[in-house]
């Protein structure tokens, strides 16, 4: 099978595809960059970009909307593995606002900036998937690489980094860069954790994969469909570290059905990528080319 027929194949089979015809539509929210679509299937509340995209940005379950669904969220809350007491989060990316809600639970006190380009994904968050910001929440509307630029000038530093930043297939090319990701480590604080929600293949993988240890030496590579990378300010911690973490956050990550032997098993860092893969910059990054592209191995 061609290897763009099988990437097209793995969407539909991980249910990533246009929403079915028996799907309810309970609202299509207007916007100047795609219109967010809600809609209800299966006992779960959907959100996703247009009527004909792939990829759904985020669901909740109708009958008990604070248990995570979606695999994705579930990795990108593995971040704790590596600081267990945050005092303060930056979340690029909104989406149904699942990840912020999780930590405004668990973390009564920390302070959240959320950055979301799109007025309409606030909106529709608000409205139909029970986010509400806690009074320690500021929600910027802004494009997640300005915002960080802006940041930097004001000198601000979290102990967590959550890059969930998504059109309705992948990460946004200027998020994806060298340069960008310097930017994102310098806001970090001493020991601060960055996470990247990704989905990537072929050469985007490999370019991607090569780019963050660039910036960031070692990594944590935990993958369900998409992948997150995750990895700390100052040196990874050994899973010995991780597994004490995992401990300690069992009961706060089970409160949101996150089975924490799970998330744990995830864990890896063997990621591979041939020798001399080129980097994403800001002047090389066609993300949309390269996404399903067979790797090339350098010889």
């Amino acid at each position: 099978m061609a290897p763009r027929a099988w990437f097209l194949l793995v969407l539909i089979l991980t249910g990533l595809t246009a929403h079915p015809a028996r799907a309810k539509v309970i609202v299509e929210e207007k916007s100047l960059y795609r219109n967010v679509l809600v809609y209800e299937e299966n006992g779960l509340r959907c959100m996703k970009f247009g009527k004909h995209d792939n990829g759904r940005q985020a669901c909740i379950a109708l009958d008990n909307p604070e248990a995570i669904v979606f695999n994705s969220p579930k990795m990108q809350l593995g971040a704790l593995y590596l600081n267990p007491s945050p005092r303060n989060a930056l979340i690029i990316g909104l989406g149904g606002g699942i990840v912020t809600v999780a930590l405004q639970k668990m973390y009564p006190d920390i302070q959240i900036d959320n950055v979301e380009i799109d007025p309409a994904v606030v909106r529709v968050s608000q409205q139909f998937f029970n986010f509400t910001p806690s009074k320690n929440t500021h929600i910027y509307t802004d494009d997640g690489r300005v915002f960080v630029k802006q940041a930097l000038k004001r000198t601000l530093r979290y102990d967590i980094i959550f890059l969930d930043a998504f059109d309705h297939l992948s990460v946004p090319e200027h998020m994806t860069t060298r340069e960008y990701l310097l930017e994102l480590k310098e806001l970090l604080a001493p020991g601060g954790v960055m996470a990247a929600n990704t989905f990537s293949s072929g050469q985007l993988h490999a370019a991607e994969s090569a780019t963050y240890a660039d910036v960031f030496g070692p990594y944590y590579n935990l993958q369900v469909h998409n992948r997150v990378i995750l990895t700390r300010l100052g040196g990874l911690p050994g899973m010995d570290e991780v597994r004490r973490n995992a401990g300690r956050m069992k009961e706060r990550l089970e409160q949101l059905s996150i089975d924490t032997n799970w998330l744990l098993s995830l864990f890896s860092t063997e990621v591979a990528w041939p020798e001399r893969t080129r980097l994403l910059t800001d002047q090389y990054s066609p993300s949309n080319l390269l996404n399903g592209r067979p790797l090339e191995r350098t010889p």
